[in-house]
């Protein structure tokens, strides 16, 4: 499996230091990444406003200009202040020689190009604009024309995606070296566009340490042989399924078997369901039956369990087996309202995935969601030192992580899978993959990716997000997987 690394600015910067020390024209390259995009996108003599910044990425940005100005497009260069870097003052003294009149100022009736490149501010600016920066990031946006941003939408912070007072809306953002995480998830899943890498031919031995990976998990685990039984594939119970929210455990069950786990059982709070109509191979015994666990490999519990002191016992048993362990939904609201669980959670010797939205994050956290949500990164980091598991912040971007291990982030999925039911889905699928015999960070992570594919096949083949339920979902999860694994070298 290749692997995409995400560093951190500290480190991107440390590679940019190694690659100038290494001879490399970094700028030279980015320049021609972009012309490359533009010429790929676009075609030749159409007219193209360049925004440039005065650092780096308005010398990167001017730079290819010059490249497209040679390839016959009608280049338009914007140049709102004196440049700072002594590369980009070059590129706008060669755009000056060859006939340019770079522009201060856009009129207000400046008539919309056919793409507007912004490289405006890369991806070291920290701190807020003024009037007359935040008033240009405006009136671009408002030009009516497409923006292609180079390594940022300016105005975006990279690894937080929040914006600043002001930032532009991208509808394609063309990224250098390494992928930066905030394109992915808060408002830089907005602000970013299509996100496509330029990697800039650095080599591979120049990289620093990665903090994280691009989620390229692939299902050559779930390989089997010919001579297989439902025993090899694990037995998984969902605890869960309370009066009125049976729903929940049944969506969690089905997907654990769409999954690929050999058997599911349910233990349900609601005694009135004795079969799954839909999916008779699904097992269910009610607590008013049993109140020990189910015999099993692997336990999801929090799909519509509901925080009765009922379900607070089935928790506390979860926490005390020595089963593998996937929380979700009132699982997590029940763990952290009860430090006497989390107590438990804390001694676990075997595997426990927690797999918060935002707000169950920012309860676990004793946060607001929105403290979550500025800064997803650190967010996951708390989560997986305070809680010691493994973790799926679930979002835009969905963050896995595991304490010593590289973090993950999905770049599938969107907002079809924004729908009531869908979080009970991929509860399921983790708990399906553990039993299948992946470590816990794998089993989240091939469940998270086959979840947002699912997501990104319906939104292409219906047009947009609209209509996804998560029973569907459930349908999709295992044509993927096979597709997935057929294709696995």
């Amino acid at each position: 499996m290749r692997e995409l690394p995400l560093l951190s600015l500290a480190a991107l910067r440390q590679l940019e230091t190694l690659a100038e020390e290494a001879g490399l024209d970094l700028m030279q390259r980015a320049a021609r990444a972009t012309a490359d995009w533009v010429i790929k996108h676009y075609p030749a003599g159409c007219r193209i406003l360049v925004a440039a910044g005065p650092g780096n990425n308005g010398g990167d940005a001017l730079f290819a200009a010059l490249l497209l100005m040679h390839e016959g497009f009608s280049v338009d260069v914007l140049v709102p202040a004196t440049p700072s870097s002594t590369a980009t003052r070059d590129a706008l003294q060669k755009i000056r020689a060859e006939g340019g009149i770079p522009l201060i100022r856009l009129a207000d009736a400046y008539p919309p190009p056919a793409l507007i490149i912004d490289g405006l501010f890369g991806i070291g600016l920290a701190r807020q604009f003024d009037d007359d920066w935040a008033a240009l990031i405006h009136q671009l946006n408002h030009l009516g024309a497409p923006i292609l941003s180079l390594d940022c939408p300016s105005g975006l912070d990279a690894w937080t995606g929040m914006p600043l007072n002001a930032a532009i809306h991208a509808r394609h953002t063309l990224t250098f070296l390494c992928h930066k995480p905030g394109l992915f998830f808060a408002a830089g899943a907005d602000l970013a566009g299509q996100v496509a890498l330029a990697a800039l031919d650095c080599p591979a031995h120049l990289l620093p340490q990665a903090d994280g990976l691009i989620n390229l998990t692939d299902a050559s685990a779930l390989a089997r042989p010919r001579d297989s039984h439902k025993g090899r594939f694990g037995t998984v119970a969902v605890i869960g399924g309370s009066r009125g929210m049976l729903g929940a455990a049944l969506l969690a069950g089905r997907a654990a078997l769409a999954g690929g786990a050999g058997k599911v059982l349910l233990l349900t709070l609601d005694d009135r369901l004795p079969v799954d109509p839909a999916w008779p191979e699904l097992m269910i015994q009610t607590t008013s039956q049993t109140n020990a666990l189910p015999a099993a490999d692997v336990l999801a519990i929090g799909p519509g369990l509901g925080q009765s002191e009922a379900a607070r016992q089935m928790l506390m048993q979860a926490l005390d087996s020595t089963l593998p362990l996937v929380l979700d939904a009132d699982a997590l609201n029940l763990l952290a309202a009860h430090p006497s669980l989390q107590a438990k959670l804390n001694t676990r010797q075997a595997a426990s995935i927690l797999t918060p939205h935002p707000t169950e994050a920012a309860r676990l956290l004793q946060q607001e969601t929105r403290a979550v949500q500025s800064d997803r990164l650190a967010a996951l980091n708390e989560l997986t030192r305070r809680y010691h598991c493994a973790v799926v912040l679930k979002g835009a971007g969905s963050l896995i992580g595991q304490a010593g291990k590289h973090y993950r982030l999905n770049t599938g999925g969107g907002p079809a899978l924004a729908v009531a039911g869908q979080g009970d889905v991929l509860t399921g699928l983790i708990a399906a993959m553990l039993a299948q015999g992946l470590s816990a960070i794998d089993a989240a992570s091939l469940a998270v990716k086959i979840h947002g594919m699912a997501g990104d096949a319906y939104e292409q083949e219906q047009g947009g997000p609209i209509g996804l339920t998560a029973s569907e979902t459930t349908h999709r999860c295992s044509g993927l997987l096979n597709r997935m694994l057929a294709s696995t070298p």
